[in-house]
């Protein structure tokens, strides 16, 4: 017997009706999206590894899927070279490709090569796959899609202030409770400064990031691990530990920063996009723990968390200042977000949020009796279709209760019945599927009813 196939941990297959699901999450962000202005484009699933290579740090690097080059790969490479070099030496003589592993660096590439192109600011949105050569775990896939909005050319906070407006937009459409968190990456230059280890700023933000983790124990044994002595790892107990309203927050970290030009600045930026804010749908929260990757940003920086669903971060993003120096382009500001679909995905089937009729794919299934009866729906079917109905008709004139089980099996809320009574009538039998009920129409009723009745 053969073995039955399978496909590559950390991937999955997705049915009908999870594609319906996933369908009803991209085009709620598009429409967000397309509503604050952004654009659409795409990029190409490969890219040069000379693209990808140093933009994630050293983590990233080995987390990148490395295409072999086409052909004789090994070509020139001889069998001593390939006992005594190491893999990734290797890779990099025959690998030139790999696939995308985010959406940010490819945009930025493609603003670089694409400058002389594009009206600043420039707002793009972009909805694709990327890979990453991960430990497959629940939430965490090596292949997921990213749904990105990013604003380039423009310092000014007010694109901060709109993209927590698309957040709450969308998770309101959603139903999803969530709590949007902000930060800023000045306050902790600020904070590093303050404890007197400036120096020590990403080994103190890696490690706060995970306080919801790992806890508050656990953090400052990170913290001794990595070099920060006793006595700073005291001074940022209260920082880390600090409750409030936001506005005390801010008040709070303006004394403690007091002497921190950095750190100022920080807070107020923070204060801006805050201010502006006030009547979200959903909480908006200054968290002085969040850190998130600080390879690229460098001013605000945002985390969204379910409410209801333990679950980790379901967005994120934030503000950059250079990201596309690394392509020889240097002093363009952006700012982005980005949903993370698939967890979206996982937590509106756990909270069983999704729209009755997004799984509803077929509308409308004619019964086949037979190829007179067939030929003779034939004109309604593509009147129906003509005027918005997703309607098809079962292909073989199968008994009727295999073509009920089949209407069945796909959700499809209503049937029609056109026999040889109701063709002799010139009416149709319209079932619906839930109630049992049946009622005879024209084509012009059926029509009528269906188009004002159905959701478009």
């Amino acid at each position: 017997m053969a073995q039955k196939p399978s496909i590559p941990k950390g991937t999955r297959d997705f049915s009908p009706i999870e594609m319906a699901k996933r369908n009803y999450i991209f085009d709620t962000i598009r429409q967000v999206y397309a509503l604050y202005g952004f654009q659409p484009i795409e990029t190409p699933a490969m890219e040069n590894l000379s693209t990808l290579m140093g933009k994630y740090g050293e983590e990233g690097d080995k987390l990148l899927f490395k295409i072999l080059n086409s052909g004789d790969f090994l070509h020139g490479i001889t069998p001593d070279e390939v006992a005594h070099t190491s893999t990734l030496k290797l890779a990099a003589h025959f690998c030139e490709k790999g696939l995308r592993y985010d959406l940010t660096v490819p945009f930025a590439r493609y603003v670089v090569q694409h400058r002389e192109e594009l009206t600043l600011p420039f707002k793009r949105y972009q909805i694709q796959p990327v890979w990453r050569a991960d430990r497959p775990q629940k939430g965490r896939y090596r292949e997921f899609y990213q749904c990105d909005a990013d604003v380039v050319g423009s310092d000014s906070l007010l694109n901060e202030v709109e993209l927590m407006q698309i957040i709450d937009t969308v998770f309101t459409r959603f139903g999803v409770r969530v709590c949007i968190k902000i930060n800023n990456r000045k306050i902790l230059t600020g904070i590093a400064e303050l404890i007197g280890q400036a120096d020590k700023i990403v080994d103190l933000t890696v490690a706060i990031d995970k306080l919801d983790k790992i806890g508050l124990e656990a953090v400052n044994a990170e913290l001794a691990q990595a070099g920060i002595p006793a006595e700073a790892i005291d001074k940022l107990q209260p920082i880390i530990n600090l409750s409030g309203t936001n506005e005390e927050k801010l008040a709070t970290m303006r004394e403690v920063l007091r002497h921190s030009d950095t750190g100022l600045k920080g807070i107020e930026e923070t204060d801006y996009i805050l201010t502006r804010l006030h009547s979200l749908a959903n909480p908006i929260e200054l968290d002085l723990t969040l850190a998130r990757g600080l390879n690229y940003y460098t001013g605000a920086i945002f985390e969204v968390k379910a409410l209801d669903v333990q679950i980790g971060s379901i967005t994120g993003g934030g503000r950059y200042d250079n990201l596309t120096g690394i392509f020889g382009l240097p002093g363009l500001s952006g700012v982005g977000i980005s949903f993370g679909a698939d967890r979206i995905f996982d937590v509106l089937n756990q909270l069983d949020l999704y729209p009755s009729e997004t799984t509803h794919t077929t509308q409308l299934l004619f019964v086949n009796f037979g190829q007179t009866e067939a030929d003779h729906c034939q004109p309604l079917l593509a009147r129906l279709r003509a005027a918005g109905i997703r309607c098809e008709i079962y292909p073989d004139a199968a008994k009727m209760k295999k073509q009920m089980a089949y209407a069945n099996a796909k959700a499809i809320p209503l049937v029609a019945i056109v026999g040889e009574n109701e063709m002799a009538q010139g009416k149709v039998t319209l079932k619906n599927m839930t109630t049992g009920e049946q009622q005879p129409l024209t084509p012009d009723e059926l029509v009528q009813t269906l188009t004002s009745t159905l959701p478009q």
